[in-house]
């Protein structure tokens, strides 16, 4: 298949590419490449993501002519998480909600026939210890959680016989990726841990998440392209796994582990988090087979382990503007590199 890939230079992206060349689609990406500098090295030799025919673009600006000729589009790019989506609530629904449905529209219009959406389990916000599933009632408590719903919500209603959107609410995702971050959890308690010796916890540790590796995360995009149109078209889906369901004290806990040595340490004044919220992955499973995940947590805490040991990046990096999403756009806004509202100040060639 012809499949166009939105933020495909981003920490998802690059998983995603990697997974469609396996596959042998025909790949092509639209991204306005933010995150450039923040290459991580031991992961620089999977590459592939950064070669595939690009076009340097923000999804804002996107036209028609840009997904004439695809048989698919994979939309990734947006602000990632709720720090960063509360940084600017307003912007956050400009690009994940607005922009969004805009693609959607786009791609209706161009004759795609599948869009593959990045949603969030976020969206379940603020719920108790029961297991939800894709029919749990919705409680987003942070504007990135908000505008995810409301672009499935929005883009339910343009589906027809000839357009199928699919709307994938991935959990809080982990594991190496040739743009790495360290705003996530597993990633950010390993490197703590690697670094420093003491796994750092910054809340109480009760809430509940559900656990995803990177590339489980991108088979199960890629997978939504091969499966019969009667079993995606306008689904919804938790990419999760009920045994991956953690509090984070027990991840802390499996981390312990593993590592000889590591002590579990708190911030000196801890709170609790309310988003809280278990998933159940059986949906998933149901239409991709038992089978379709490569990683536990303990494969992921390993694979960290190795690649954080081999280049012991530093705490001023994890949590600084290089790994953080966050910290690293404000830094390019100081620097006059973007605007406030994330466009280069500079002008860029852009194809197409």
């Amino acid at each position: 298949m012809r499949v166009l890939v939105t933020g495909h230079m981003g920490y998802l992206g690059a998983a995603v590419t990697d997974e469609l060349l396996a596959k042998g689609h025909d790949v092509t990406g639209l991204d306005t490449n933010l995150f450039e500098s923040c290459v991580y090295e031991y992961a620089a030799p999977s590459q592939k993501p950064f070669v595939i025919p690009g076009i340097d673009l923000d999804v804002r600006d996107a036209r028609a002519e840009h997904f004439a000729g695809q048989d698919a589009v994979i939309h990734l790019a947006g602000l990632s998480n709720d720090p960063l989506g509360d940084f600017d609530p307003k912007l956050t629904y400009e690009i994940n909600h607005k922009a969004s449905v805009r693609i959607a529209q786009l791609c209706k219009q161009s004759g795609v026939r599948r869009l593959v959406l990045a949603s969030s389990c976020s969206v379940y916000g603020a719920s108790d210890d029961a297991v939800l599933d894709e029919q749990s009632e919705f409680a987003p408590v942070s504007a990135y959680a908000w505008s995810k719903l409301k672009m499935e919500q929005d883009i339910a209603a343009l589906a027809d016989d000839r357009f199928s959107p699919v709307f994938m609410r991935s959990g809080t995702v982990y594991g190496l990726s040739p743009r790495m971050r360290f705003d996530l959890v597993v990633n950010n308690l390993m490197a703590w841990t690697v670094d420093t010796g003491e796994i750092f916890l910054k809340s109480d540790g009760l809430a509940w998440r559900p656990i995803i590796h990177l590339k489980d995360v991108a088979t199960a995009f890629v997978a939504m392209l091969a499966l019969h149109r009667k079993d995606m078209h306008l689904q919804a889906f938790n990419v999760a796994a009920d045994t991956e369901n953690y509090q984070i004290r027990d991840i802390a806990a499996k981390i312990q582990a593993q590592i000889p040595h590591s002590n579990i340490v708190f911030e000196t004044t801890v709170s609790s988090d309310n988003r809280n919220y278990r998933v159940s992955g059986n949906k998933l499973e149901s239409v991709l087979g038992p089978h379709w995940r490569r990683y536990s947590l303990e494969d992921g805490i390993a694979e960290l382990h190795t690649a954080l040991t081999a280049t012991q990046v530093r705490p001023e990096e994890f949590e600084g503007a290089r790994f953080q999403r966050l910290m690293h756009l404000k830094s390019r806004i100081s620097a006059n590199e973007l605007t406030p509202d994330l466009r280069h100040t500079k002008s860029r060639d852009i194809p197409g």
